[in-house]
């Protein structure tokens, strides 16, 4: 079964610096039919003005992912990491026993990312925080794990659940297949351009949650992008 979850269907938030979309509740967005799925608790696609951003808070027993899609988001925590991490980079954070952390646009343009939050397998670990490069072109028309917690993705960022987090990029008319092993599931959005996911068309900033599926044919409408989590 795949639930397609259309971009202008997805919970709001909007001040004078931020614009965001919540594909599961969050914050004062409740639906009971959207608490998650699997360890995946949150996917919000913000948009943060230049000169705005998240003051010092803070956060524990969460892998928190953010998928830079556009600009840069400049980070800072109470460990003494600092990092800026533009599009094409992601960085993770295991809030874990405890993170305090800020993050801003300190960019002259808009900065458009996804946050995605996961739970680990296990509580009170080590807070840590990483940002890698994974270039744009290496994804092209396959998809590459980004953040992991599986022992066979070795080059991705390190998360501590049994997940996978991908992004392809797709020319016009390219496809990808992804096997989803017995019991899995997966939460995928088209970052950029129009994707069909086993037949069923995703505009841009769709989502799609699938559950019950052998495997995934994931074919470009035109130029696209996507990310996917693929969940125990």
């Amino acid at each position: 079964m795949i639930e397609h979850r259309p971009y202008a269907d997805l919970g709001t938030f909007g001040n004078d610096w931020l614009q965001a979309r919540f594909h599961f509740s969050f914050a004062d967005y409740h639906d009971p039919a959207r608490m998650g799925i699997g360890p995946l608790r949150v996917w919000n696609d913000d948009t943060i003005r230049p000169g705005g951003g998240f003051p010092m808070h803070g956060h524990r027993d969460m892998e928190i992912v953010t998928y830079v899609r556009r600009g840069a988001i400049s980070h800072e925590d109470h460990l003494g990491n600092k990092g800026r991490t533009e599009a094409g980079q992601v960085q993770v954070m295991t809030a874990g026993r405890g993170i305090m952390h800020s993050e801003y646009n300190h960019e002259p343009g808009e900065t458009q990312m996804f946050q995605i939050w996961i739970q680990p397998r296990e509580d009170r670990l080590p807070a840590a925080w990483d940002s890698r490069p994974f270039p744009v072109g290496d994804r092209a028309g396959k998809l590459v794990a980004l953040a992991s917690g599986e022992a066979e993705h070795a080059d991705a960022l390190p998360i501590h659940q049994d997940a996978t987090l991908y992004a392809a990029t797709l020319g016009a008319g390219d496809r990808v297949v992804h096997e989803l092993g017995a019991g899995r599931r997966a939460y995928l959005v088209a970052a950029r351009g129009a994707l069909s996911v086993n037949g069923l068309v995703l505009g841009e900033r769709d989502g799609a949650a699938v559950t019950d599926e052998a495997r995934l044919d994931i074919a470009a409408e035109d130029t696209a992008e996507f990310v996917l989590v693929d969940l125990p």
